[in-house]
């Protein structure tokens, strides 16, 4: 498509516009982490390390990171069984209902945080509390896994309808019981797109604050939670912009080697 000179200005100046809005408040809080001034004052006086050596010393930065990376894990790996069998189940079969099936696997990732969080919230209180299982870290792996298995799901899907299924037939013929042709065939042709939705699920599940909010006990605090709770205390400000600023850091690496890795062509896994 051919766009005229004013077209493309006026598309290029919008999407400049997008990006800076999207980016520069992000630039902002790496700025202010190294920021001498408590009082996130603009522009800097000047340059220090020393939130973050502060930020690095603050006990409980350190175990919320270690509460987001255990959630995150967590949820991945279930997210990865359960979105992976259900990505099979509708790709390679026909059954009544798949259809919804695949809606109601979707439809979490499209509700509102809240709307899932309350609903999850009701849910535990409602069911686990009187069998003896309270809010704790549980019931925030359940509930970031509700949205993670989409993005698995997704990807692994994608890949199905992009695979043939005669590779599994052929492989059957040749003697192959069903998890044989699975392991030999399938996997190492679909493993970049399970290895990219796993990468996109932990990274979803690293900076969730809205539900696990609603389905985190009184001892479970991950580190959105944690920056939430210290972002009202002035002597805080910079060890959070810290936190913040290697928060987006560690968001940014699955999701760009999730990025490339969807990019990967389905031959290049097969001669892999």
């Amino acid at each position: 498509m051919n766009l005229s000179r004013p077209a493309r200005i006026a598309l290029r100046t919008a999407a400049g516009l997008g990006f800076a809005a999207i980016y520069l408040p992000l630039l902002l809080v790496l700025l202010g982490s190294f920021n001498p001034d408590r009082s996130a004052s603009w522009p800097p006086p000047g340059i220090t390390l020393d939130w973050w050596a502060a930020a690095w010393d603050n006990e409980g930065a350190r175990a919320a990171l270690w509460t987001s990376v255990k959630a995150g894990l967590a949820a991945t790996v279930v997210a990865l069984v359960l979105g992976t069998l259900i990505a099979f189940a509708v790709q390679r079969f026909t059954f009544f209902g798949r259809e919804a099936v695949s809606f109601a696997v979707v439809l979490p990732i499209a509700l509102p945080g809240i709307v899932t969080g309350i609903a999850l919230n009701s849910a535990f209180t409602t069911v686990l509390e009187p069998l003896g299982v309270g809010l704790g870290m549980f019931t925030v792996v359940v509930g970031h896994a509700t949205f993670c298995i989409v993005v698995v799901f997704n990807n692994v899907v994608a890949r199905l309808r992009r695979l043939p299924g005669s590779y599994e037939e052929a492989a059957m013929d040749l003697g192959a019981h069903t998890f044989r042709a699975f392991w030999d065939i399938t996997f190492p042709l679909m493993r970049s797109a399970l290895l990219a939705g796993g990468l996109l699920a932990f990274a979803l599940s690293f900076d969730e604050i809205v539900v696990t909010t609603f389905t985190a006990g009184p001892g479970v605090q991950t580190l959105p939670v944690w920056i939430s709770n210290n972002m009202t205390r002035p002597q805080q400000a910079p060890v959070v912009n810290v936190v913040a600023a290697v928060l987006v850091l560690l968001s940014v690496i699955p999701i760009y080697a999730a990025q490339r890795l969807s990019s990967d062509p389905v031959s290049g896994d097969a001669r892999e």
